[in-house]
């Protein structure tokens, strides 16, 4: 595809493209258009290897709604601290506080481990369904838990003394 079909398209399709961004942003108009800059250029950038595989509009929805992830992905770690905050602090009195090291070290590590841990301690998930969640392969959730481990392990002291 040759970048004057490519605008071609796009001005056929930008007002479908925004109102896809719109509703999984929540409405958030700023956002949506913001992602949806986002995708015209990732679009851009890659419709060389754009080659009638299927429709244009697939094409461009699917880069949207992996832009989508990706920006949702970037404001994640916050909201699994949060969550881990909440349960920790419904456990005990002086739970937030007791465990605020562990937070801290948690905020340290790599998303994919920080989720896989979560995942498995906090809300008890099995490594079979962890690997559904994260899509990624049951070796690959292991691998990511005891990397975890043994990150957690180094910031907080082997037994645990951090907390």
């Amino acid at each position: 595809m040759d970048k004057n079909e490519f605008t071609r398209l796009v001005r056929h399709e930008q007002e479908p493209l925004r109102r896809l961004l719109l509703a999984l942003c929540l409405g958030d108009r700023m956002l949506a258009d913001d992602l949806a800059q986002e995708t015209l250029v990732k679009a851009y950038l890659s419709c060389g290897t754009y080659h009638d595989q299927g429709q244009f509009t697939a094409w461009t929805y699917r880069i949207a709604y992996r832009t989508f992830l990706d920006h949702r992905r970037s404001l994640r770690p916050t909201a699994h601290l949060d969550t881990a905050r909440e349960v920790m602090a419904e456990s005990a009195p002086d739970g937030a506080f007791r465990y605020e090291a562990l937070y801290a070290a948690l905020a340290t590590l790599p998303e994919r481990e920080r989720t896989a841990l979560l995942l498995f301690y906090l809300k008890g998930y099995a490594v079979r369904e962890i690997s559904g969640i994260m899509e990624c392969g049951e070796d690959a959730v292991k691998k990511q838990l005891q990397r975890g481990r043994e990150h957690l392990r180094t910031k907080l002291g082997k037994d645990g003394k951090g907390l």
